[in-house]
Order: C-alpha cells, then structure tokens, then sequence
C-alpha cells in the first residue's frame, strides 16, 4: 500500500472512496435517499476543488487503485479551545477497512499539524458508526456530542480528542 499526497488527476478515485465507504458504513445510519442521492461526479468536483487549498492523502494498492483517503488541518468550530487541529475526513473501502491502512492515513495528516506547531486534534464520529473504535483504538478520548441533522434525520456525532498527536505516530 502506498500512502502519497493526491494530485488533481487523484478527485475522481477519492469521489468513488467517499460515496461507496458512505454507502457501506452509514448504511441504516443515514437516510438511505441521502446516501443514494450522493453521486461521484459531484463529489469529484468538490474534492477538485478542495486541493486547491488543502493536502490531501490518498492510500493507492499495487494496481495503482485509491482505496481510502484524509485530510485534516486546523480546528474548524472553535468550540474546543484545548484542541487545535482536527482530521477532516479518512474514508477506505469497505474491503479494505481492518488492514492497517487508517492508521497509515492518519500518519501524513499528524506530521502536517505538527509542522504548523499544532500538537493535539479531534475528530468528528456519528455515535452509530462502528468506526469510532478505530479511534478510540489510538487513544482518542471522547470530549462532546452533538446534534447534527444529515438527510432530515437527526443524528448524534461525537467528537474525540487528542491532548498529544504525537501519541498516535
């Protein structure tokens, strides 16, 4: 597996990367009309745009395939004085999922913080989504929840935080 930094010509793979770990994992969890609505070329189109002024990570196998990706950078809300960096989003395939390969995305996005001298970080999981273990395996610590409305549903999402990033490397 390698991990690089996407380029470009990369939007289309991580669309696909979103839009299918969404189906699998938020399956039952969001409103499926939401899910199936989602398609690739819009995603593509916001994930273009969105290296123009973010990094982003993408995880590629032997065949050259993207199957995961992230992206992270400066706390978004404000709402977490303590925690100064956040991870945006890390998405992989479902057949990929339980390889190793989150936390090798998570890697490149705690260097990048930790070169703009942020050292703690938090992440944004719905409460039903399995995949909050993952973070909780890397020693997150759950700090909130809240509210979020996704597709007309309401949902809760809970925000983990790291006080030290350099804890997960």
């Amino acid at each position: 597996m390698e991990i690089r930094k996407a380029v470009k010509t990369d939007a289309k793979g991580i669309a696909i990367v979103q839009v299918d770990s969404w189906r699998t994992t938020y399956k039952g969890i969001v409103p499926n009309d939401y899910l199936q609505k989602m398609s690739y070329q819009d995603r593509e189109k916001i994930w273009r745009d969105a290296m123009s002024h973010r990094t982003i990570y993408v995880a590629e196998d032997k065949n050259g395939k993207i199957v995961g990706f992230s992206i992270g950078g400066e706390e978004r809300s404000g709402n977490y004085p303590g925690y100064k960096g956040e991870v945006y989003a890390i998405y992989i395939l479902k057949d990929y999922q339980g390889k190793g390969i989150g936390k090798q995305l998570m890697k490149p996005v705690i260097n990048d913080l930790l070169e703009q001298n942020i050292n703690s970080m938090i992440v944004l999981v719905l409460e039903k989504n399995i995949s909050k273990v993952f973070y909780e395996a890397l020693g997150a610590t759950k700090i909130d929840s809240i509210e979020i409305e996704l597709g007309g549903r309401k949902l809760t999402e809970l925000v983990y935080g790291w006080e030290n990033i350099r804890e997960i490397l």
